[in-house]
């Protein structure tokens, strides 16, 4: 006689391929219904702009998630870059984009090298260089805001291509890049090996230090890419403020859109809507005047429900 009680597979209530579409579409319509001027054109694509810099850094953190990683660095690489790209902007913008990306390209080289060679555990690692870029960034800038004026370069975080914001464009052809690498590549599948279990990957002849490496600096030079549109939409650089909770905003995305922290499964249309949840949350709170607090304890609640249908089967 089986003995055994019954189990409630919450996990498969929730597919990634259906179950955050679902919320998205749930959480839109109501506020429709109950906020006032929500769904309106100019108010959907005022919520695209805000969360393309997110979509930047949580595809990034979608590829270090698959890993089985994890890199809390992004917002301070955001806020590095921000700096280092308002004071230089005065010799040029080739100059200025340049240097900035080659500093975030310096955050990932130094995580992977860390992560990868060194065998430090991610989370760790990232959270002491989380606090040792912003505070590099915060002595570059003397802790004081960076303004500039160059139209050009600002035209990045504020133009526009016929009526959709340039940073929605620039989102939009990376999301499709990664889910191109993801779904359609050699070291897309690497990825999701390492993640998966990388002594089966090391054994089947995958150089798992190589491919994190490389996840780690294409997270970093996509969180350098959402500190420059970010610095080009303030007008200034911002040791400070710019990428402030970004890490937080880009792992809910991840986790809601169905990439598990255990690895071994990268969903980047997924993130993609996951990042849309958090955005449309952020939204509605401020619409209604909820205090904007409120809205990271709902988040924070929903990260967790998620990483709760995410968690081993029991066997």
């Amino acid at each position: 006689m089986n003995s055994k009680k019954p189990y409630l597979d919450w996990g498969s209530l929730w597919n990634p391929n259906f179950g955050a579409p679902a919320a998205l579409l749930i959480l839109y319509v109501a506020n429709a219904v109950f906020t006032p001027r929500f769904a309106t054109v100019s108010n959907t694509l005022n919520m695209l702009l805000q969360v393309s810099t997110t979509m930047f850094i949580a595809v990034g953190m979608t590829f270090v998630i698959a890993s089985r990683g994890i890199d809390l660095t992004v917002g301070s690489t955001m806020a590095l870059v921000s700096v280092v790209v308002a004071l230089l902007i005065k010799y040029g913008i080739t100059v200025a984009i340049s240097f900035a990306l080659c500093c975030a390209l310096l955050v990932g080289l130094i995580n992977g090298f860390l992560i990868s060679r060194l065998k430090l555990d991610p989370l760790i690692t990232t959270l002491a260089a989380l606090i040792l870029w912003r505070g590099v960034a915060q002595v570059i800038g003397d802790g004081q805001l960076v303004p500039f004026t160059n139209p050009t370069f600002e035209a990045l975080g504020k133009g526009y291509i016929g009526f959709i914001p340039i940073q929605v464009v620039i989102a939009a052809v990376v999301i499709a890049g990664a889910f191109f690498c993801i779904r359609s590549t050699l070291f897309g599948r690497q990825i999701v090996a390492v993640g998966g279990n990388e002594k089966a990957a090391r054994l089947a002849g995958i150089r798992a230090e190589r491919v994190k490496y490389i996840v780690y600096i294409v997270s970093a030079l996509l969180a350098g890419l959402a500190g420059l549109v970010e610095t080009a939409r303030l007008g200034l650089g911002d040791p400070s403020k710019v990428g402030v909770n970004a890490e937080f905003e880009a792992i809910a995305a991840v986790v809601v859109g169905g990439t598990p922290f255990s690895g071994g499964r990268a969903n980047i249309l997924g993130t993609v809507v996951g990042a849309l949840i958090m955005q449309v949350i952020s939204t509605s709170f401020n619409m209604l005047l909820i205090p904007f607090t409120w809205s990271l304890v709902l988040k924070s609640v929903i990260i967790l429900f998620a990483i709760f249908l995410q968690r081993p089967k029991e066997v």
